[in-house]
């Protein structure tokens, strides 16, 4: 639904405390206030913030009767680049962002967020909102995006006196989801989207949730405790290391690993070092993904090999010595008790993989999944998708983002767009980045950071996701590999330089010459298996 401007004439740059009077249809501007430069403390314990001054505009748009959508817009007092940046959210979101806000305007953006249509904390579950509320499930998928892009920038031109020279959209996890669900549904909204980790099938990564629940728990030997991770990671690298080249303690490309658990199969009575055979039958579903019991169809991939006990990773979120406590089972669990059959009594163990799953495809996905690949509206008009995730990432399976990126490729290919050159590539407006050992958005164990001075100069490791996206919308220069900085994984202590290239390349040891460095490897085809 479109913004309506009501009579209220904008005549160059307008103060802060002006835009509060600043009239919008089915929005309530609630309040305009200028914030001077200083500390903010986010969350918690953690450290606050040095935040520049800015005035930050709160409001609330009401599109139909059941919308309640908080928004915020934040604009530097003086800095501003020109541009607008908006930001995503986290899980079932239900709050305003501030941490991604406080970091678009350090950069000098005019940054704007939601809550998505809805608060956290409701008392019966993330998701209980959507009970009874199916228009708040529409915000929570799209709508809400849409409101807060069309207001943020009647607030800028109102505010600057003209409109952002360029736009983009940041997010990753399901900001990453909201982030493509900009490029397929509102192709026109933003230059530049910045994709990370996207949990854009959505009910189906979250019914992938509940496969392993299932996985591990089919009977009372199922379940891996947590000290077993570091087993299987060990048997893992051990067989699929060398395929770059090196050996580092990472797998590069874990889709080229032909790991078999059954290797870990106890040959005698079960111990610390080994697999009984219920959790090697658990562990090859995780690998596999959940399948639909009728047709055999996939319905969701599965977890790669290699990163088993990288903090952070599959403690907690897919196994732990209490399965209910689990990341999975908390978001497969709100899934479909509350917004897929809205009952709170609901048991993951009644989950039917066929016909519960296409329900909640019908009911739930129509309006929260970001998967149709025709991204021919968004290429056309010049955006630019820069996609990455991490191969470590137990949240979101990186065979996600590579499924949808060749899904997108081959309907191009299929379906070529009269408006652009039919023999350009998908990567001339699409790339992604597969980082090996990063975990959910960021963090894990390798060369996981971008953006980080300190390295040698050649290796340009000062350029972050969002900086290489930018060079490519402003400069038409696009991203040939980033350089990604970290540690080795045998020692803390030792830096680690690392090309992360973009999809289906990956860095391959040169042969020769120091293999911490970034300078030794190239952007190619990884190795047949030894």
């Amino acid at each position: 639904m479109a913004f309506c401007l009501l009579p209220f004439t904008i005549s160059g740059q307008q103060s802060c405390e002006k835009l509060r009077e600043l009239k919008i249809s089915h929005v309530e501007i609630l309040s305009a206030e200028k914030i001077a430069a200083g500390p903010l403390s986010l969350s918690g314990n953690a450290a606050a913030v040095s935040v520049p001054a800015r005035c930050v505009v709160k409001a609330i748009s009401r599109p139909v009767t059941d919308s309640e959508i908080s928004i915020e817009v934040w604009l530097p007092l003086s800095g501003w680049n020109g541009k607008y940046q908006q930001v995503g959210n986290g899980g079932w979101a239900g709050n305003i962002p501030r941490p991604s806000l406080v970091a678009a305007l350090q950069r000098g953006y005019a940054a704007a967020a939601t809550n998505t249509g809805h608060d956290e904390g409701h008392p019966d579950g993330p998701a209980a909102w959507a009970i009874g509320h199916p228009e708040k499930m529409i915000d929570f998928g799209h709508r809400s995006l849409r409101e807060t892009t069309l207001l943020a920038k009647a607030v800028i031109h109102s505010f600057y006196g003209k409109n952002p020279s360029y736009s983009y959209f940041v997010g990753c996890s399901n900001g990453g989801r909201q982030a493509l669900a900009e490029a397929q549904r509102y192709p026109d909204d933003f230059d530049g989207i910045l994709a990370g980790a996207p949990a854009n099938d959505f009910t189906n990564l979250l019914t992938g949730f509940v496969w392993n629940m299932r996985a591990l728990s089919e009977d009372p030997q199922s379940a891996i405790p947590p000290e077993k991770l570091s087993v299987i990671q060990k048997a893992a690298v051990s067989a699929c290391d060398a395929l770059d080249g090196v050996k580092d303690g990472l797998i590069e490309d874990p889709a080229r690993c032909q790991f078999n658990p059954e290797v870990l199969l106890c040959q005698g009575p079960e111990n610390a070092g080994c697999l009984n055979a219920s959790q090697v039958k658990a562990l090859k579903k995780i690998y596999a993904g959940a399948v639909n019991p009728r047709t055999g169809e996939p319905m969701y991939p599965g977890f790669p090999p290699g990163m088993e006990a990288v903090p952070g990773t599959w403690l907690p979120w897919i196994v732990a010595e209490d399965l209910s406590k689990t990341l999975h089972a908390g978001f497969g669990t709100s899934l479909y008790s509350q917004a897929v059959f809205e009952n709170l009594k609901w048991n993951y163990r009644d989950l039917n993989f066929d016909r519960d799953v296409t329900w909640a495809n019908r009911k739930v996905g129509s309006v929260v999944n970001s998967t149709n690949p025709d991204l021919r509206s968004f290429r056309a008009r010049g955006g630019k998708l820069l996609q990455y995730h991490g191969w470590a990432d137990a949240a979101i399976p990186g065979y996600g983002s590579t499924e949808y990126y060749r899904q997108v490729q081959a309907f191009l290919s299929k379906y070529p767009d009269g408006r652009v050159n039919a023999s350009a590539p998908v990567t001339d407006f699409y790339r992604l980045f597969m980082v090996p050992g990063m975990g959910h958005c960021a963090g894990g164990i390798g060369a996981n950071r971008f953006g980080t001075a300190g390295g040698p100069a050649s290796q340009d490791p000062e350029r972050d996701f969002l900086t290489a996206l930018e060079y490519w919308v402003e400069k038409g220069v696009a991203p040939q590999k980033l350089i990604g900085t970290g540690s080795t994984v045998d020692d803390p202590s030792v830096p680690l330089f690392r090309p992360v290239c973009p999809y289906p390349q990956v860095a391959v040891y040169n042969g020769t010459g120091d293999v911490n460095q970034a300078s030794s490897f190239s952007c190619g085809e990884t190795r047949n298996p030894q």
